[in-house]
């Protein structure tokens, strides 16, 4: 089987079975994962660069792992110390980059739609490592794989994604797939950090009242505030959204059930989550940052054309 696009640019244009044969073929890889030897030659003689414009700790890593468990080639590229740093253009570093004969494009990117743009100028197969506040689609595949690792299914499975949903592009991909495996999704948060239009737009319940959220889902994906994408405060301090937003071992036991807490990385502990939830026994962050290495090289492995 293969998947329905060229290009990872985001959820959106998935099909249900492009992401069930991503999932599927996750699942094999993470039998991979297991044995004694982690490598396969799936990719060997593939050339890939990762692009990233952006900082990132985990996607980078983990690109890079799964690429280099499927014996790709590989170049990393970062804008800081390139020659974009210097003023070059996207299209122009990525022409000079092909001229090497890459064959798949890894990207990150703080303005929204810069892989997109790419894709219609480039041949090389490109992979959306996060968009400005557009799409992170890779993430919410693990998300869904992890999601699915521990319920059996997304049908059904009620989800609420409580934070900064305004600046998360997680949080939009999260959603564009959850519907399309019939999940139900509630966002919680701030009303500042909630877009007016995302009931209409995009079909989900929206709730101001952490404890309400809570008390209705069965797994929290907990989001950061994303202070670096906000031009203006949009509550009053760290102190005061822990205060009522952050998810406290205290306020779990009070809800008399248990709930799987997720969080895409980086936590900052003590506002959105304190440590003895990020740490404790309801958590499978460490299982979605393990889960997408798998993930990734399924899309690595499926978009190659191998």
């Amino acid at each position: 089987m293969k998947l329905s696009t060229k290009h990872l640019l985001g959820i959106k244009d998935l099909t249900t079975e492009d992401i069930q044969l991503i999932l599927s073929t996750a699942t094999n890889f993470k039998d991979v994962l297991q044995r004694p030897v982690k490598k396969v030659p799936s990719l060997r003689d593939v050339t890939i660069v990762n692009l990233f414009y952006e900082n990132s700790t985990r996607t980078r890593f983990s690109f890079e792992l799964a690429e280099k468990r499927l014996s790709a080639d590989t170049l990393n590229f970062a804008a800081s110390n390139s020659s974009a740093a210097k003023g070059e253009t996207l299209l122009d570093t990525v022409n000079n980059i092909l001229s090497m004969k890459v064959d798949m494009v890894v990207m990150r990117h703080s303005a929204s739609g810069a892989p997109h743009f790419l894709s219609k100028h480039i041949p090389a197969a490109i992979i959306n490592a996060g968009d400005g506040i557009n799409e992170h689609p890779t993430q919410a595949l693990l998300d869904a794989f992890s999601m699915i690792e521990k319920f059996g299914s997304l049908k059904g499975l009620k989800v609420a994604i409580i934070g900064d949903i305004m600046h998360s592009r997680v949080a939009l991909s999260n959603i564009y797939l959850l519907k399309k495996m019939g999940a139900e999704i509630m966002v919680a948060g701030p009303p500042t950090l909630i877009p007016k239009y995302i009931t209409e737009a995009l079909g989900v319940r929206v709730e101001y009242n952490v404890k309400n959220a809570l008390q209705w889902c069965d797994v929290a994906n907990v989001l950061r505030i994303q202070l670096e994408r906000q031009n203006q405060p949009l509550f009053s301090s760290l102190r005061e959204y822990n205060l009522a937003y952050g998810i406290s071992r205290k306020l779990l036991e009070s809800i008399g059930k248990e709930i799987t807490i997720m969080h895409p990385g980086p936590i900052n502990r003590g506002v959105e989550l304190d440590s003895d939830v990020a740490d404790g026994p309801s958590s499978i962050v460490l299982n979605q940052v393990e889960n997408g290495v798998a993930v990734r090289m399924a899309v690595l492995y499926l978009l190659s054309g191998t």
